[in-house]
């Protein structure tokens, strides 16, 4: 797929919705007790060593609530921040400023955590082996995970069930193999076709048919490894199934082209960043 790029309307949007949700119906009734005369400057401070993403989203936010406060970026979005690094300063009233601390905070620790935990990964993989994402995402918010796992370092997988094919175990369990490859490249239309395969049995039924990716699902590494060696002429290779950061080195040295983590968009852990008055 196509490298994701957020527009100002999108991100616009999301804001907005975002700024819905946390003030319907009475606004901030807490932040109202504050003078809104009264004009601050925040630092907004890291706590950690991250990869800074979501940066637009958090000025959106401030411009939405009050065009006249100043959001002023001091690092570069997709960039490495260490602990205590000052990311951006924030002048304006008081008030304004304190109604949108959690919805830019929200969008920074979520999209800058998926940039990160993906770039671990890019890391570790040591450019031998593409790190991918997947379509296990939170609704609605993909394309600004996907925006992420690309700042990271990662590598987009299809956006949706319209991209490519993806022939997996329920579909296999629910037919035949065979069957669903050959349909698959007879309905092609120019579309990419990846076949999931559990063990090699799977994967010699379907050897000479002309498709573009194997993916080996949740295999040991001896058999994964059998298996590159097998595909790796004619095939992409791809593995999947619980990678973590103890488990990629090992799979990566298989020799596989590409690995895809579900864990980098759906349960990543966000991160810490503070307003400093």
């Amino acid at each position: 797929m196509p490298k994701i790029k957020l527009s100002k309307y999108y991100i616009k949007n999301k804001v907005k919705l975002a700024l819905n949700e946390d003030l319907y119906p009475n606004g901030d009734i807490t932040s109202s007790l504050v003078k809104n005369s009264k004009v601050i400057k925040i630092k907004l401070i890291s706590n950690q060593q991250a990869v800074i993403a979501g940066l637009e989203f958090a000025k959106q936010t401030f411009k939405l609530i009050d065009n006249k406060i100043k959001f002023i970026i001091k690092k570069k979005e997709g960039s490495i921040v260490k602990k205590n690094d000052v990311v951006a300063t924030i002048e304006g009233r008081a008030e304004n400023i304190l109604i949108g601390e959690r919805v830019a905070l929200n969008f920074l620790s979520h999209i800058s955590g998926i940039a990160t935990k993906t770039n671990q990964f890019v890391k570790l993989a040591n450019k031998k082996t593409k790190i991918c994402c997947t379509r296990k995402t939170i609704p609605t918010l993909r394309v600004i995970q996907k925006y992420a796992v690309s700042l990271g370092g990662g590598t987009n997988h299809r956006f949706n069930l319209s991209d490519e094919f993806l022939i997996k175990d329920n579909h296999i369990a629910s037919s035949d193999i065979k069957t669903l490859v050959s349909l698959a490249i007879k309905n092609k239309k120019g579309r990419k076709i990846t076949v999931e395969v559990d063990n090699l049995n799977q994967l010699k039924k379907i050897m000479g048919l002309k498709f573009n990716t194997v993916l080996f699902d949740n295999m040991k590494n001896k058999t994964l490894k059998a298996g590159v060696r097998m595909a790796k002429k004619h095939y992409e290779t791809e593995a999947s199934g619980n990678v973590n950061f103890k488990s990629i080195k090992k799979i990566v040295a298989t020799g596989v082209d590409r690995v895809s983590i579900g864990s980098i968009t759906h349960s990543v852990p966000a991160i810490d960043f503070k307003f400093e008055i």
